[in-house]
């Protein structure tokens, strides 16, 4: 099983986190995203999207960081990442899916190079578009978030797998997550796990620079 990976991709944190939880061996293969690794073309043909995680186990090539969770559940059931009840099943994917689908894409790397280089944004106004869009997911999942210990309910599943990438992504920003108790407390939680601790990426690294040549901290 190999793992097409970058250290700081919120997406394969994912996949590295369930992996970790699954206790699945795996090799990584790191591409990085700032030199344009994604785009070559021998990456292309293991995923034509140029983009990470893609998971390959013998011919199969498999990108999304949802989907590739789906398919370990199947592979490896235990411990569950996607609830069988139909109804606790369907309130974790509107979690997951609410990180994974609205908010992250909007803060991406490829997102905020935009912003900078065609659109000619300065630091302030990237950190302000990166804040509004953290501050309007996390306000619905601050709501939707159980009473339990994680965010998953009483042991980490996929939502934990997508909310502790993004808390980790908000400080990076300085998003102001004091309005977001509990959401903080159950990321901060499952963070603290050793398979957590495994997947989480080194020290943040300074990646792009506003029109005055200051770095700009962003996610990926």
């Amino acid at each position: 099983m190999i793992l097409h990976d970058f250290a700081f991709s919120s997406a394969s944190y994912r996949v590295r986190i369930v992996l970790n939880l699954k206790g699945v061996a795996y090799e990584t293969r790191s591409h990085a995203l700032r030199a344009g690794e994604q785009r070559a073309p021998s990456y292309l043909a293991v995923n034509p999207a140029g983009l990470v995680p893609a998971l390959e186990v013998g011919d199969l090539r498999l990108g999304q960081s949802l989907a590739i969770i789906e398919y370990l559940d199947a592979l490896h059931p235990q411990p569950r990442m996607i609830p069988t009840d139909p109804v606790l099943r369907a309130r974790a994917m509107e979690m997951a899916l609410s990180i994974a689908c609205d908010i992250h894409p909007l803060n991406n790397l490829r997102v905020l190079q935009y912003l900078e280089h065609e659109i000619g944004q300065d630091r302030a106004a990237i950190e302000d578009w990166y804040h509004h869009w953290i501050v309007q997911g996390f306000t619905a999942l601050e709501t939707l978030l159980p009473d339990t210990d994680f965010a998953g309910g009483d042991a980490p599943n996929i939502v934990d797998a997508c909310l502790v990438p993004q808390v980790y992504n908000a400080r990076r920003f300085k998003v102001d997550l004091a309005p977001f108790a509990k959401l903080t407390a159950m990321a901060d939680r499952a963070a603290a796990l050793p398979a957590f601790v495994a997947a989480a990426p080194p020290a943040p690294v300074q990646a792009l620079s506003d029109q005055r040549g200051r770095p700009v901290t962003v996610p990926v």
